[in-house]
C-alpha cells in the first residue's frame, strides 16, 4: 500500500530516520518490530497487523475494551480472557485519583494489581480533564462559554479539581508520563489537550500549539525511563486540530515526524461524530507512517463505526459504549433497523424465545433468550447487565476477528457492505 509522505522534504527525512531508530530499538528488544503489517486491502486503506509487547501480541485491527478503573464494569478479568480480549485500557485520570499510581506501583504495576497478564494501554488523562469543564488559559476565555469551574489550562499543564473529593490536582506532560510509568501499561499516551468539536480557530490554534509542545515534553520524559517495571513501555503521540483541516494536517505531520511508537487521532470529534471522524481520517491519512500503528480514540459506538475506521487505515480503537449501552439494555444485533442494536427493555421481547443475535456464539446468546434478558432488566437484576455486557463485547471482538479474516481474503469492501 502506498502512502503519500509528508509534504516537507526535511520532514520526510526526519520521519524516515525516526522510524528507522524505532524499528532498530524494537528489533534489539524483541527480535521483531513493535508493529508489522501482515496484509493490506487493495480497494481501501484497511490492513491487518501485529503489535508485539512484553505481555503478548495484539492482532490488528483490534477493539480494546475499556476498564476505566482497572475493571470493565460488571465483568472481571476471567471474563475478558474468555472473550478473547488481547488488550485492555485503564484510565490515568481515574486511577490517579483512586487508588493512586503509587499504590499500584507498590503492587508491581497495573498488570499485577488487576490480575491481567496481557497488554494494557493507559490514556494520558487529557480527555477526562477536558471533560470536567470549559477550557481556559491563564483564566482567559479562549472559546465559547465562560471559564470552567473545574479546569484551568496554562502553557505548562492543567490544574483541576477532583470530582471525588474536591481536592486540587495538576497534570503536566512530565507528571502524566510519570503516572503512566508507575501504572506500567505496555502502551502509554502523550499528554495532550483534547479540543472541542466546534472549537473556534483562535482556541484550536492555541490548543494545538500546547499539544505539540507537550508531545515533545512527553517524549523527553518518557525516554528517561522506558522500562519502569522492567518491561518495555511504548509511547503514542496524539493528533489534534478540531475540525480545521489545515490544523489537522499540520498536527499529523508534526506528530508523525516525532519518534513516537504509534500515532493516535484524538479530539472530541473522533468517535462521537462519525461523519466528522471519517473526514478527519481522510485528511490525516497521507501523513501517517505506515510502519507505526494508527489509533482512533473513542471509536466504537456502533459496529459500523469500527469498519469505517478500518477502511481509513486505523488499527486500534476503544470506546466505553459497548458496556455502557449494555447496562441500559441496548444490545448489538446485526442489521436491526440498520442501527445494529435492539432495546431489550421493549415489551415486544417479553415472549421472544430467540437469542439476542442468532449468529452470535457468545455465552449469553448460547444460553439465554431475549425473553429472559427482558425479564432480568425489568426485575432490575444485575445479572442482566453482566450478560448484556458479555454479549456486546463478544460481538465487537468477533467483528474484529471477522474483519481481519476479510482483509486477509481480499474482500473487506464486500464485508463492510454487509453492515451498511
Amino acid at each position: 500500500m502506498w502512502v503519500t509522505p509528508p509534504k516537507n522534504a526535511i520532514g520526510r527525512l526526519s520521519v524516515a530516520k525516526n522510524e528507522l531508530f524505532a524499528m532498530l530499538g524494537a528489533l534489539l528488544l524483541f527480535g521483531m518490530p513493535f508493529f508489522e503489517t501482515t496484509a493490506t486491502d487493495t480497494a481501501t486503506h484497511a490492513r491487518t497487523g501485529r503489535i508485539t509487547t512484553d505481555h503478548g501480541t495484539i492482532e490488528t485491527p483490534v477493539f480494546m475494551p475499556v476498564g476505566t478503573q482497572a475493571s470493565v464494569k460488571t465483568l472481571d478479568q476471567a471474563d475478558m480472557r474468555q472473550l478473547g480480549a488481547e488488550i485492555m485500557l485503564g484510565n490515568t485520570y481515574h486511577l490517579h485519583l483512586r487508588p493512586g499510581e503509587d499504590l499500584i506501583a507498590e503492587h508491581g504495576g497495573l498488570h499485577r494489581f488487576m490480575n491481567w497478564d496481557k497488554p494494557l494501554l493507559t490514556d494520558s488523562g487529557g480527555f477526562q480533564v477536558f471533560s470536567l469543564g470549559k477550557e481556559t488559559r491563564a483564566g482567559a476565555e479562549l472559546g465559547a462559554g465562560a471559564q470552567g469551574r473545574l479546569v484551568a489550562i496554562d502553557e505548562q499543564g492543567v490544574t483541576f479539581t477532583s470530582h471525588i473529593d474536591g481536592s486540587t490536582h495538576r497534570f503536566t506532560p512530565e507528571s502524566s508520563i510519570d503516572i503512566q510509568h508507575k501504572l506500567g501499561a505496555d502502551i502509554i499516551m502523550a499528554f495532550d489537550e483534547c479540543t472541542p468539536d466546534a472549537a473556534e480557530r483562535p482556541y484550536a490554534e492555541a490548543a494545538l500549539a500546547r499539544t505539540h509542545a507537550w508531545a515533545e515534553q512527553s517524549l523527553a520524559a518518557h525516554m528517561g525511563n522506558t522500562r519502569y517495571h522492567g518491561y518495555q513501555q511504548f509511547l503514542f503521540g496524539i493528533i489534534q486540530g478540531a475540525q480545521h483541516r489545515d490544523l489537522r494536517e499540520r498536527s499529523a505531520e508534526f506528530i508523525s515526524a516525532l519518534p513516537f511508537d504509534g500515532v493516535a487521532i484524538g479530539g472530541e470529534s473522533i468517535g462521537y461524530n462519525m461523519a466528522a471522524t471519517a473526514e478527519i481520517l481522510d485528511w490525516v491519512y497521507p501523513y501517517l507512517p505506515e510502519t507505526k500503528p494508527h489509533y482512533a480514540m473513542g471509536v466504537g459506538l456502533s459496529p459500523l463505526d469500527l469498519l469505517i475506521a478500518v477502511e481509513h487505515g486505523v488499527d486500534m480503537f476503544d470506546c466505553v459504549a459497548p458496556t455502557r449501552l449494555a447496562r441500559h439494555g441496548m444490545l448489538y444485533s446485526k442489521n436491526p433497523s440498520k442501527q445494529h442494536r435492539l432495546n431489550i427493555k421493549n415489551a415486544s421481547f417479553a415472549r421472544d424465545t430467540q437469542p439476542i443475535d442468532a449468529a452470535c456464539a457468545c455465552h449469553t446468546c448460547q444460553n439465554y433468550s431475549r425473553s429472559y434478558l427482558h425479564h432480568l432488566f425489568a426485575a432490575g437484576e444485575l445479572s442482566g447487565q453482566r450478560l448484556a455486557s458479555l454479549h456486546n463485547l463478544h460481538f465487537l471482538l468477533q467483528l474484529m476477528r471477522d474483519t481481519r479474516q476479510a482483509i486477509g481474503a481480499g474482500r473487506f469492501k464486500e464485508f463492510k457492505k454487509e453492515w451498511e
